[in-house]
């Protein structure tokens, strides 16, 4: 391998154990998936047995899996975090995805800490410090565009990950305390509500209505697959999809979609790029993002600011657009283009107010599309495909990986040596004994040798090349050739996890300068291993987490780069276009409740305060 090769690394979400393997065999490089506690998805968590089972099945392929543990914790926590790190390592977790700085000041297993988004891994000294204070990877705010990525790396010399695909929040990640304010249920603790998926009124000072019951707040789903290069040139080495709520389906078409566009960058740079794990990927299916759960896209504000980037008349899956209406008849209607439509596909469109209507098709018959509920329509309409049966039903067993390996088999001086090497330099060789009779047939001696040792199918291997080293070809029967084949694969299985590339990290308490010296509330210190940890790196901690606090009224729920000015139309740095009217400031109702805006336009963002 050349020196300066990187390693470019496709991560996948899971779960749960069904859709982590799908992830595997669809290409990823490494899988995130939550053990039974402190996870930032709650409902995504799993038992400690199917996180063994996962290992085993990713590290065959030398994928990698990581455990998030990236949910703030209060004191009484801090044992059962303690014995949940403890066990990832004893199980073979490759690494942590961490969102408390308390994890820091416990003895830790020698693995790789990763610094979660929910560390709001924005701001270039916030990643310098974690650089220093003893963090592998950095995984960047979704906010973060290409020339702050740029500057990061020119100045970091830490690995870097960004998402790339999957439900955007709204708010700086970690720094949302939105859904505790409402329902005190904390999305720091796992159990986010999703409040910025509720529809919101819009209104100004003197209460004139500017908006009724949109999802202001609604981003649509980030699509960066056409800006991986991109990425690549500014320093990017993991590619992450979003997604641990989402089942195998939708895990199955993102992974297989994105692992096609980073190998084509690998092949175009074969002495550049390698990818991070092992294997081929054969699909019965050809992958479309459009075809799985999607809000519609954006590639948020990875280049430029964008107006057009919330999904205002709905949270749920638009799909695919398929086509418009063209015709209106009595219980059914036409599309104006070719299209593959099926019974119980799931159909949906807008309505002249702008909100999403859904439906299910009873039957297609000659072009007609006949749903099971009628709703108004009219001719121009566009309709989307949001459920996909015939597709949905491909994809679970639409994959298969398979890792490459060579035989070599040569003459010796009581039988004949298999050795079996696979395409990470693993190697297995095994002496058979046998008696050599001369071959009746000696045409047929080799290709009997391919024939019985390329049945692999019960194996992660499959026959590449076959390198014969013989003086004279002799006979020998098929069922010693097949209980050889099963042998030399098996110890060349056993190698392969033997070989398995762990990293080991030592960690040690640092002291470097934290760059904040007074800590609010945002900081998230709700226990006093994280104020001990910030304490040591010279801030004061002046409030404990939002979690612990007695009156949030007038705190900051939310910061974020979506600007509800910009989308109006009136934001002052658009000179000459046309301002909307209204006067600040300006507020966030649901039901009785209110939230006031604040905009920061120095820095182009949005914040939003708690009036309740």
């Amino acid at each position: 391998m050349a020196k300066n090769i990187i390693k470019l690394e496709l991560l996948a979400p899971a779960r749960d154990l069904n859709s982590a393997k799908m992830a595997v065999l669809a290409g990823a490089d490494a899988v995130y998936i939550g053990g039974p506690q402190f996870s930032a998805r709650f409902a995504a968590g799993n038992s400690w047995q199917d996180i063994w089972d996962i290992v085993r099945f990713a590290h065959q392929y030398y994928v990698k899996v990581y455990l998030p543990v990236n949910t703030i914790f209060f004191d009484n926590e801090a044992e059962s975090v303690k014995e949940t790190i403890d066990k990832a390592y004893k199980l073979g977790v490759d690494a942590l995805i961490i969102q408390d700085m308390g994890i820091m000041e416990m003895e830790l297993p020698p693995m790789q800490i990763f610094a979660s988004t929910q560390n709001h891994n924005y701001d270039i000294e916030q990643i310098k410090f974690l650089e220093k204070a003893g963090f592998s990877r950095v995984i960047l705010a979704r906010e973060c565009d290409l020339e702050r990525i740029k500057k990061i790396k020119k100045e970091t010399n830490i690995e870097l990950e960004s998402f790339v695909h999957g439900a955007l929040c709204v708010s700086f990640s970690g720094r949302c305390y939105f859904s505790q304010a409402l329902s005190q249920r904390s999305a720091n603790r796992g159990q986010c509500i999703q409040a910025c998926r509720l529809p919101f009124s819009l209104i100004d000072a003197d209460g004139k209505e500017l908006a009724r019951d949109r999802f202001l707040l609604s981003l649509k789903d980030l699509n960066l697959s056409a800006s991986l290069k991109d990425l690549i040139d500014t320093g990017i080495t993991s590619f992450k999809i979003e997604g641990r709520l989402k089942n195998e389906i939708y895990v199955g078409n993102a992974v297989a979609k994105y692992r096609r566009e980073l190998d084509k960058i690998i092949s175009d740079n074969p002495q550049k790029y390698q990818k991070a794990s092992s294997g081929k990927i054969e699909l019965d299916f050809e992958p479309d993002l459009d075809r799985t759960f999607n809000r519609g896209y954006t590639n948020y504000f990875l280049y430029r600011r964008q107006k057009d980037i919330i999904s205002l008349g709905s949270q749920k899956s638009l799909g695919k657009l398929i086509g418009k209406v063209s015709y209106v008849g009595k219980g059914y209607f036409t599309l104006d283009s070719e299209n593959d439509l099926k019974n119980a596909d799931g159909l949906c469109w807008f309505d002249k107010d702008g909100k999403l209507i859904g439906t299910i098709i009873n039957m297609v018959k000659g072009g007609k599309i006949y749903p099971n509920k009628w709703f108004p329509l009219k001719p121009g309409v566009d309709i989307y495909r949001n459920m996909d049966t015939a597709f949905e039903k491909k994809v679970p067993h639409g994959a298969k990986r398979s890792v490459a390996v060579d035989f070599t088999v040569k003459e010796t001086k009581n039988g004949v040596s298999v050795e079996a090497k696979d395409e990470d330099g693993n190697t297995s060789e095994i002496e058979f004994m046998a008696e050599k009779k001369p071959a009746q047939k000696p045409e047929l001696v080799q290709a009997n040798w391919r024939q019985q040792f390329s049945k692999l199918g019960e194996t992660i291997f499959y026959a590449r090349e076959f390198t014969f080293n013989f003086k004279k070809l002799c006979f020998i029967p098929l069922s010693s050739l097949n209980a050889w084949r099963r042998e030399v694969i098996a110890k060349l299985g056993q190698k392969r996890m033997e070989n398995y590339p762990v990293v080991r990290v030592a960690h040690q308490k640092t002291e470097y300068p934290y760059p904040y010296k007074e800590l609010d509330y945002s900081f998230n210190a709700a226990n006093a291993l994280a104020r001990k940890f910030y304490e040591r790196h010279g801030a004061r901690v002046l409030e404990s987490s939002f979690e612990q606090q007695k009156d949030a009224r007038g705190k900051k729920l939310m910061t974020t780069k979506h600007c509800l000015r910009h989308f109006l139309g009136a934001c002052p740095k658009d000179a000459g276009k046309g301002k909307a009217v209204f006067k600040e400031p300006l507020f966030l109702a649901y039901g009785e409740k209110k939230y006031r805006l604040r905009f920061d336009c120095a820095k182009c963002q949005m914040e939003i305060y708690n009036c309740n």
